[in-house]
């Protein structure tokens, strides 16, 4: 089959703004749209940009808007797509660098802010911190999120501002906030109890649209807004 794909294009060192170019390629319908990318790249213009790592929707490196929606490149069948014109543009909300490359560290920056690490301060056992199947099943669901940015970059509080927490940073909080072996749930719901943190997100399930992962972040964030309004992670 021939497919359409147009790709919005920036190079700062060349251009006053962005615009768009478009190919048309032979594609099976099984391809990805990072074939199509790879494609392009190869055999149409060498200079075309974009991140890619893994190829298997394990790093999160490939994420952009494929026909308006944040999807992973390495994840999305053309055959998925229900078209054969297909629109490919960086993710919203951070600065675009080349192409469909973005600064991620805003994003980065916001993860870094609600310690996303285990805090024990007890000695240490001599094998392992144990914790019961129950205890491991309260929060296993945020242990998946690859930080891709598709959940935090396809909400509009964070397009508003880079300074919210956004939907990434609340999920590995949240993986954080009950686990039962940590100890600093206070203070990471004390840093989301900020006028850019949980109450900034408006509940319209964007971000769990977006998760490749298939995380219930929306449902996540509510455990957040409880526990900080409640004062307890049952």
């Amino acid at each position: 089959m021939q497919v359409t794909i147009k790709i919005f294009r920036y190079n700062p060192e060349q251009d006053k703004k962005p615009h768009y170019e478009t190919y048309k390629l032979e594609a099976d319908p099984t391809d990805r749209v990072l074939d199509l990318l790879e494609r392009v790249k190869g055999y149409f213009d060498g200079t075309l940009s974009f991140r890619r790592s893994c190829a298997h929707g394990m790093c999160g490196s490939d994420a952009m808007r494929i026909n308006g929606h944040n999807r992973l490149a390495c994840k999305v069948l053309v055959q998925d797509l229900k078209t054969t014109k297909i629109i490919v543009e960086p993710i919203l909300g951070l600065r675009v660098i080349k192409d469909l490359i973005v600064d991620m560290e805003p994003f980065f920056a916001n993860y870094r802010s609600v310690m996303p690490y285990l805090v024990n301060n007890e000695p240490e056992p001599k094998k392992e911190r144990l914790q019961s199947v129950e205890d491991r099943e309260r929060f296993d669901d945020t242990t998946k999120c690859i930080l891709c940015a598709c959940c935090t970059t396809s909400c509009p509080s964070f397009w508003a501002s880079e300074q919210y927490a956004g939907p990434a940073a609340m999920v590995a909080a949240h993986r954080f906030i009950f686990d039962s072996r940590d100890q600093a749930a206070a203070e990471r719901l004390s840093i989301l109890n900020d006028q850019f943190g949980v109450y900034r997100c408006h509940t319209i399930f964007n971000c769990t649209e977006a998760c490749p992962r298939e995380i219930q972040i929306t449902k996540a964030i509510g455990e957040l807004k409880r526990a900080i309004a409640t004062g307890r992670l049952d």
